[in-house]
């Protein structure tokens, strides 16, 4: 019988996915078109165990170090990790050895370093590229100036294959603000898609608890969900 956690864990997801549902109809889009990940960052096995009861297949995870227990401890389960935070170069094999899909490429020679610890390892990754829009000194991520340099990077890469953008954008009250950051990610995506056909960046990832809904009207395709899911931290 599943205790009060595990009981008030399954309400939450189920909320959040409602809502995503209701904002993806806005948009004229489908709730099949958005992945819900759930950023199990400083929360227990038991509560990830919660999630994964109550149906949820994706989690997220900051650190390598704070991941390789929890995946380790539910290695049983069809859990898909994602590693959203930043990735030193030198965490990079542990990385591709863990997370199926990495959301913080925010250089070339990362990417390269990503690549071949996939192919040594035998995985195949996805990866994102984290694009830093506001420049802010205090994020991680790739400037658009950079991106042509990092396509060119994805284009010799033999393991990892390049999937689309990833933004955290500046920590605002009021979620509508953050709507033309999300908006500027979509048409980035959408000029580098245009200028060479021999790329496809089908995944955008943005939104979190506090605006996961205007970035599915802008059109993300993976939000990243922690404390709406879990509670507060």
């Amino acid at each position: 019988m599943p205790n009060l956690r595990s009981s008030e864990i399954a309400s939450r997801l189920e909320k959040v996915r409602a809502r995503i549902a209701e904002a993806a109809g806005r948009a004229g889009h489908s709730r099949a078109d958005v992945r819900l990940i759930a950023v199990s960052k400083t929360f227990p096995l038991d509560d990830i165990r919660s999630a994964y009861d109550a149906g949820q297949l994706d989690f997220g995870e900051n650190r390598v170090q704070e991941a390789l227990p929890k995946i380790l401890g539910t290695a049983d389960t069809a859990i898909r990790w994602h590693l959203i935070g930043h990735l030193q170069s030198n965490k990079a094999r542990k990385a591709v050895e863990m997370c199926p899909v990495i959301h913080s490429i925010d250089s070339a020679e990362l990417l390269r370093r990503v690549d071949r610890s996939a192919a040594e390892a035998g995985r195949t990754p996805d990866v994102l590229i984290q694009v830093d829009l506001a420049l802010e000194p205090t994020k991680h991520g790739a400037g658009v100036d950079a991106l042509p340099g990092i396509l060119a990077a994805a284009r010799r890469c033999t393991a990892a294959r390049l999937v689309g953008l990833m933004l955290l954008p500046p920590l605002t009250e009021n979620p509508e603000d953050t709507r033309v950051w999300f908006r500027s990610l979509r048409e980035v995506r959408d000029r580098l898609v245009a200028g060479d056909l021999s790329i496809a960046l089908p995944e955008l990832s943005m939104g979190m608890s506090h605006d996961f809904e205007v970035a599915v009207e802008e059109g993300a395709t993976m939000v990243r969900v922690g404390s709406a899911i879990f509670g507060s931290r």
